[in-house]
C-alpha cells in the first residue's frame, strides 16, 4: 500500500496533474490504486459548465500515472521518468463525475527494455467505465529526484 506522500516520492507529476491518490497492491507487473474526483478538480471548470464531466483522457492518463507506479517502484527504473507514448484500443462506457472514486488497475503485458505495454481498466462502483491499452517508455533519470 502507498501513501499520496510515498506515490509523489515516486513520480514527478504535482497538482493539478497528478491523479493517483492511493495505491492499494502493487507488484511487479500489476497495481490497484484510486482517484478521488472532487468536484473542486480544475478540469470541470471547462468540462463542462453546469454539467462537470471528468474528461476520458485524463481517466486514461491517470492510468499511465498508475502504470508508473508499478514500473518505477522497481530497482531497475527507481528515479527513471515513465512516459506515456500511446494509447490503443480505449473505450469509454460511462461518465466520471464528481463524488465517484475511480479504481484503476493496470496490468504489464510487455516489456522489452525501455518500451512496454500495460492493459488498464478504470471502475467506479464496480462498474467499469474505461479500458484501454498504454505504451510507455522508461526514460532517463528524472533530475528533479
Amino acid at each position: 500500500m502507498l501513501s499520496f506522500s510515498e506515490i509523489q516520492k515516486i513520480l514527478p507529476h504535482r497538482y493539478p496533474f497528478l491523479l493517483v491518490d492511493r495505491v492499494t497492491e502493487v507488484s511487479e507487473n500489476k497495481v490497484i490504486g484510486y482517484k478521488n474526483v472532487s468536484g473542486n478538480e480544475p478540469f470541470f471548470q471547462g468540462h463542462f459548465p453546469g454539467y462537470p464531466v471528468m474528461p476520458g483522457v485524463l481517466i486514461a492518463e491517470a492510468c499511465a500515472q498508475l502504470g508508473a507506479v508499478m514500473l518505477l517502484q522497481q530497482p531497475d527504473f527507481a528515479g527513471k521518468i515513465a512516459f506515456l507514448t500511446g494509447l490503443d484500443g480505449w473505450r469509454f462506457r460511462r461518465q466520471v463525475v464528481p463524488g465517484d472514486t475511480l479504481m484503476m488497475e493496470v496490468t504489464a503485458v510487455q516489456l522489452r527494455a525501455s518500451f512496454g505495454k500495460s492493459k488498464a481498466e478504470a471502475r467506479v462502483n464496480g462498474e467499469l467505465v474505461a479500458s484501454g491499452e498504454i505504451l510507455f517508455a522508461i526514460g532517463p533519470a528524472n533530475p528533479a529526484s
